[in-house]
């Protein structure tokens, strides 16, 4: 078989079950760290030794994600060098303060510098700063029309939606089945506000991780023998605001940091 070259073939040889045991949220997330070279077949505990032996020895490990992301996130501050904030800043609905722009972002103010360098009053996060300087440098400023759809309806969606689902809202509806006020608080905590939807939810809640890209996030209870429910809505304006990249990768962010407190306070 030729070398295991991304986290989806990784992931066909797991067992899908999500157990943690090897110090990762998800299965799937566990097959980008191998992939990544953060993690070995061999911490999977439920991989049998004859799978190991077979496929240990054929990934093909590319730079690791931090790697990657650092790469980017200066190239990203370059550009940032040829933007204008004065003229940007009705655009972004963000605000000057002072030299810097300042946006917010999940209910917390961050300020830009004309380097690219983002400060805020809470630890700035990889996640969230890859798409805040991609949201300056390509957000078109359309306005919001309220009109929510499916992250796979987004023009490009369907080319991230085998991540999108497992990554983004299967692991959003277990932590809300797991720690259902806790989800609700801390979406509150993140600014999330009541969403004016006819989408019949116990929970529907707006969040603005950047102030034109509103995620909406709809949850129904269990009841009866119906199982629970979770979807994540985005405004349909989403891309002329963000790329596909960006709009998935600062969703899945705010998931990991979500799944990262529930399982401290669980």
């Amino acid at each position: 078989m030729s070398q295991l070259k991304n986290p989806l073939e990784v992931y066909k040889l797991l067992p899908k079950s999500n157990c943690r045991q090897c110090q990762v949220p998800s299965c799937l997330a566990y097959a980008a760290a191998v992939i990544n070279g953060q993690k070995s077949l061999t911490d999977c505990p439920h991989l049998e030794s004859n799978i190991i032996e077979r496929f240990n020895i054929k990934i093909h490990r590319r730079e690791s994600l931090e790697q990657q992301q650092e790469k980017l996130l200066e190239q990203l501050k370059r550009e940032i060098t040829t933007i204008d904030f004065n003229s940007s800043a009705e655009r972004l609905g963000a605000s000057l303060a002072g030299d810097k722009l300042k946006i917010k972002c999940l209910g917390k103010n961050f300020f830009i510098d004309s380097n690219g360098n983002i400060t805020s009053d809470c630890h700035v996060i990889t996640w969230l700063a890859l798409p805040l300087l991609d949201y300056v440098l390509t957000c078109s400023g359309k306005n919001v029309i309220g009109e929510w759809v499916p992250f796979r309806e987004l023009k490009n969606g369907t080319t991230w939606i085998p991540l999108f689902e497992p990554l983004c809202e299967k692991t959003l509806k277990q932590i809300a089945d797991n720690y259902t006020d806790l989800f609700e608080d801390i979406l509150h905590m993140f600014g999330g506000r009541p969403a004016n939807t006819s989408f019949s939810s116990d929970i529907a809640l707006v969040i603005h991780p950047l102030p034109r890209i509103p995620i909406l996030i709809c949850y129904c209870k269990a009841e009866d023998e119906l199982e629970s429910k979770l979807n994540v809505f985005f405004d349909a304006t989403a891309e002329g605001n963000l790329n596909i990249r960006s709009i998935y990768g600062i969703t899945a962010g705010f998931v990991r940091m979500l799944d990262k407190i529930t399982f401290r306070h669980g």
